[in-house]
């Protein structure tokens, strides 16, 4: 059997079937589609303009890897004029985050970039081992979300930087989408679902150049390209609630492969429902960016094949059913039931009765740290108080003699000294 060929260029061997919609590509065609999706991304958002300084999150995983390739490449290509820096968090999670900052300073050299790294333990008096040492497994992502997204900003700030880039990826905007549709919490959908978010009430602004990329084919591109990435999960994260999202994902993408970037454009248009929800997309009224290609169809599809499209016998076989309910009805005997009460009018009962209206958030700063927030105090400041609230207001003195005789140490406490309330 001859081996297929490449789908675009035709002379290639095909070596590649794309998650998204399943096309059969040749190595280089995919490198090739996979960039131009991303530049049609940036261009049809107008997300850069010529000569701005854009700090890249890099946490050495493979997303923000591939971000900084691409945005490097397709800034030497198209001629953007950014000045890129990578900028990194450091959480403090030893066996985990200090390994991959030995990537981020790998990448930074072969990237020729100037490289920032910010950590928790000067923002904030806590690293996450210490975090987690107080308040266990349960919830030490809504912390580490938290102060991560505020130290990105802060670190930016450092530099003087305006625009902060992320590798969230398509597959993480829709885990995201079905995070706060699960919690009930609309209007977050407005900042989740946008690909640039930023306020009034602060100059810095955010997006996310792979918003529409698959999370797969992130994986084939750095496979295909040779990138230097970590791969190990953060040992914290497994009791997330966002892994029940991803699973729920997973599995509709491999019924329909379209499900992912069908849940962000439903969660994007639902986000537009929002009162008080203004976001670029929605100024924009940006296109969708995946480029149709000679071979390949354009539209959605409907469900029940692999490939998220319709198999062809789903109309023959409504025919058939409407004609058997054409011969049921002859058969039907009509049963006539006593007149039932008249109940109320539903419509007239809602009569003077306003529609409850979804709360409008208003942004503005922190009264503490200056940073964005909704409220007075800030998210972060306020965990912080819980953190601070509950660590130990003592100091231990632990003395340590070695005995003449005995071939072990033995520690004795010479003194406990408790330090006055702050």
């Amino acid at each position: 059997m001859p081996p297929t060929p490449c789908a675009l260029c035709a002379t290639e061997r095909a070596l590649i079937i794309r998650p998204k919609n399943h096309q059969k590509l040749c190595k280089r065609c995919f490198l090739a589609i996979f960039e131009a999706e991303i530049h049609n991304t940036i261009v049809n958002n107008d997300l850069f303009h010529r000569g701005e300084r854009v700090a890249i999150g890099a946490s050495g995983g493979k997303d923000s890897t591939v971000l900084a390739s691409v945005l490097k490449t397709l800034n030497e290509r198209h001629e953007y004029g950014l000045d890129l820096i990578l900028l990194s968090i450091d959480e403090g999670i030893k066996g985990y985050r200090d390994d991959s900052l030995e990537t981020v300073k790998r990448n930074a050299v072969q990237y020729e970039l100037p490289l920032k790294i910010v950590g928790y333990d000067k923002l904030y008096g806590w690293t996450m081992d210490q975090v987690v040492e107080q308040i266990g497994k349960k919830g030490n992502c809504t912390y580490c979300g938290v102060f991560r997204r505020q130290a990105l900003d802060r670190g930016a700030a450092q530099l003087g930087i305006k625009h902060v880039v992320t590798g969230h990826n398509a597959d993480d905007v829709a885990e995201t989408v079905m995070m706060n549709l699960l919690r009930g919490d609309l209007p977050r959908l407005a900042r989740a679902t946008s690909i640039v978010t930023s306020s009034a009430a602060s100059d810095m602004k955010r997006s996310k150049p792979l918003k529409y990329a698959y999370e797969k084919e992130i994986v084939l591109y750095a496979h295909h390209k040779n990138l230097d990435y970590f791969t190990t999960e953060c040992i914290y994260s497994p009791e997330a609630f966002r892994g029940s999202a991803r699973t729920l994902i997973k599995n509709l993408e491999r019924v329909r492969p379209s499900a992912i970037l069908d849940v962000v454009r439903s969660g994007e248009d639902m986000a537009k429902l929002v009162p008080g929800a203004v976001t670029e997309q929605a100024k924009q009224n940006v296109a969708a960016d995946v480029l149709v290609v000679e071979g390949e169809e354009d539209g959605g599809g409907g469900c029940g094949s692999a490939d998220g499209r319709s198999s062809g016998g789903e109309m023959a076989a409504m025919d058939k059913h409407l004609a058997d309910n054409e011969q049921a009805r002859d058969r039907e005997t009509e049963v006539i039931s006593p007149a039932a009460p008249k109940f109320p009018n539903i419509r007239q009962l809602g009569k003077g009765r306003q529609a409850k209206k979804l709360p409008k958030q208003q942004m503005g700063q922190c009264q503490r740290c200056g940073y964005l927030s909704s409220q007075s105090i800030c998210q972060a400041c306020s965990l912080l108080d819980g953190l601070n609230k509950n660590r130990p207001k003592m100091e231990v003195t632990v003395g340590v003699d070695e005995e003449e005789n005995g071939p072990t140490l033995t520690r004795r406490m010479e003194s406990l000294k408790f330090l006055s309330e702050i």
